[in-house]
């Protein structure tokens, strides 16, 4: 059976969420870079401090708020490269045409785990709809026209 578009749509996807994970690493490392720099740190705390309107429980809580962004970022970076491997599974099983259901069933949980509204993980459903949609023709094994009819075409012989 001819899956091409399921084929592009999900390879389309495993490229966009692996240049995420590429930009959540560099976007890390960068994170990472101004928060080890004290001088980078005691101006960013003497910009805030110069606000009358933050105390400074509330300088604490952007810096408290910083060091939770780090791991929340991991997580999801972490989330995206799982997706990326099962998006590389359910293509597999769509080039070798093995089980359309069960790479349908890995382009959903990739795209779940790939951000539940980017636009990877919208190609991701679509691809999996098509999984389960299209069904490969019907093969009868006797079919009508190899049948052969009495003159007066009503009952096979």
């Amino acid at each position: 059976m001819n899956r091409t578009a399921e084929k592009v749509l999900s390879i389309i996807a495993v490229i966009m969420t692996a240049v995420g994970v590429i930009l959540g690493f560099i976007g890390m490392a960068i994170l990472n870079v101004a928060k080890n720099d004290p001088a980078f740190m005691r101006e960013i705390e003497m910009e805030l401090m110069a606000d009358p309107s933050l105390t400074p429980a509330d300088v604490d809580a952007v810096f408290t708020f910083f060091n939770l962004l780090g791991g929340f970022v991991w997580f999801i970076i972490f989330a995206m490269i799982i997706s990326v491997v099962l998006n590389i599974i359910g293509i597999v099983n769509i080039w070798r045409n093995k089980n359309a259901k069960l790479a349908g069933i890995m382009f959903i949980i990739a795209g779940v785990l790939g951000g539940i509204l980017s636009l990877p993980s919208i190609l991701l459903y679509v691809a999996a709809i098509l999984c389960f949609t299209k069904k490969p023709p019907l093969q009868d094994e006797l079919q009508f026209s190899d049948q052969s009819y009495d003159s007066d075409g009503m009952r096979p012989l």
